[in-house]
């Protein structure tokens, strides 16, 4: 069994450990100890201090296995980017040309400059061990943080991004960064990847404004524009899943895409039910999936069943109780595990095996 909860100062060593095989490309988690372990720091800080908005907090969380405390996973929320530190990006805009003169129609594309400075959200840093990989623990993983933002509305962004992983290879290679980035930067992709999580300042001052034309980029290039990594499109396709969308922006450095949602209309967020736990089970019942979420500040969350109990409140299991270290009378934040499109999927594809 696994649960998600918030980074503690004791998981640094875990987290290295996790991280040892990432690669290139998760940007915001380099295997730097210092720099990882004062991250920590700012999400325990985040956990414990907040405005009454959002205000730049990072929250940090680690996937546990329950049973050896072997951290398996980590993701996160920035609740507000931007500040005094902008975020960059390009934004694509593709234009029609055309002249009957002598019978030619073009497509262009090209590549804008772009920041942000006051909001969104944002959801980042997602990573699983790669030993642990299905298609169970990645949703979990990656759904876990809506039951956080529906429980703490008024602490994040109306609007939230989520920055994909693009194409780069595990070795450090960037087609798109040796046709556009190293020549303003002056530098290999891994340093620049290292040096934006310091300081992004240096974007500002070396990348020309000027759009830039991806027809002229060799198509080893133009063919990684808003492309994603292909470890990186199950996680893509289960943020479509629950209504994100592609925004038009890309990474500056690897132009992966970058997904938007409205917060409220996440569907894990929107169909989350608050209730009272009437009932804790020893013996099995039939329930579907559910992700179950403590509502109270101590953040927790684990998969298990829920049952409706016909005196009011609802049931759980033992297991699933003990895990979150939830007694009766207290409330819990669920939502089912998968959107609805994916179980009239599911229940077809019984229905087909059935048949044969």
């Amino acid at each position: 069994m696994f649960i998600i909860r918030p980074i503690e100062e004791k998981d640094l060593d875990g987290l290295l450990k996790l991280l040892e095989n990432s690669g290139h490309g998760l940007t915001s988690l380099p295997r730097d100890p210092a720099f990882l372990e004062k991250r920590i720091r700012i999400s325990e800080r985040s956990f414990l201090h907040r405005e009454d908005g959002p205000g730049g907090e990072d929250y940090l969380f680690v996937m546990e296995e329950t049973f050896t405390g072997r951290i398996v996973g980590v993701c996160a929320i920035i609740s507000k980017i931007g500040g005094f530190q902008p975020y960059y990006f390009y934004r694509l805009e593709k234009t029609h040309h055309e002249s009957k003169l002598i019978n030619v129609k073009n497509d262009v594309t090209s590549l804008h400059f772009h920041f942000v400075h006051n909001g969104p959200a944002e959801i980042c840093s997602l990573y699983l061990d790669p030993e642990f990989r299905n298609a169970q623990n990645g949703r979990f993983l990656s759904l876990s943080r809506f039951l956080f933002m529906a429980e703490n509305r008024k602490f994040f962004e109306d609007e939230v991004i989520a920055e994909m992983r693009g194409m780069v290879k595990d070795s450090g290679h960037s087609a798109f960064w040796n046709a556009v980035g190293k020549h303003f930067f002056k530098v290999d992709f891994p340093t620049a990847d290292s040096l934006y999580m310091k300081n992004k300042r240096f974007i500002e001052e070396l990348l020309p404004k000027h759009p830039i034309m991806a027809n002229l980029l060799p198509k080893e290039a133009q063919d990684v524009i808003a492309q994603v990594h292909p470890n990186t499109e199950p996680a893509k396709k289960i943020l479509e899943q629950e209504g994100f969308t592609f925004s038009g922006l890309v990474g500056i450095f690897d132009p992966g895409p970058v997904l938007t949602a409205q917060v409220d209309n996440i569907r894990a967020i929107r169909e989350s039910v608050v209730g009272e736990i009437t009932e804790i089970s020893d013996k099995p019942f039939k329930s579907e999936d559910f992700i179950i979420a403590k509502t109270t500040e101590d953040f927790c969350c684990v998969l298990g069943g829920v049952a409706k109990v016909k005196t009011g409140g609802y049931k759980i299991s033992g297991v699933a109780a003990a895990t979150l270290k939830l007694r009766l009378g207290e409330r819990i934040r669920f939502v089912s595990f998968k959107a609805s499109g994916e179980k009239k999927k599911k229940v077809a594809e019984k229905t087909k095996t059935k048949k044969k």
